[in-house]
């Protein structure tokens, strides 16, 4: 009965150590593919992982003032020539004009950038809100 007991534990010792090889030899195989998979999703929705918060103000002479960081939320790619289009409401929440925005910098994975513009905003112009709408992976 002893040995019958210690046959077994020999064996599933024995067994338990190759699962684990090839477990780890798993995980290096589909590594490389999870990560190109992964910079290729990043690439192709850039205004999935570009994030904008901003701020706006009023200058001295009337201007709007709009201050944006950016942030690369992405862990492999990176961003350029990322376009922003800003939108100026009502108090009501009408929608009063619209402008383009482009900023030519380079946004890499983790990085946070800051982007001033300054527009004479229409008259009653109560809020901005700005939207990343596209960028070219670098």
């Amino acid at each position: 009965m002893k040995q019958y007991f210690l046959y077994t534990i020999m064996a599933l010792s024995l067994l338990s150590c190759k699962e684990k090889t090839q477990e780890e030899s798993f995980d290096k195989k589909t590594y490389e593919v999870v990560k190109e998979t992964l910079e290729e999703k990043e690439k192709k929705n850039p205004t999935r992982f570009i994030a904008a918060n901003h701020r706006d103000r009023k200058n001295l002479i009337g201007q709007t003032v709009v201050i944006v960081n950016l942030t690369n939320n992405a862990t492999i790619a990176t961003y350029k020539d990322i376009a922003l289009k800003l939108s100026f409401f009502s108090k009501t929440n009408v929608k009063l004009d619209e402008g383009n925005e482009t900023v030519y910098e380079t946004l890499k994975p983790g990085e946070t950038i800051k982007f001033k513009t300054k527009y004479f905003a229409p008259k009653g112009t109560d809020s901005v809100a700005v939207k990343v709408m596209d960028a070219k992976a670098d």
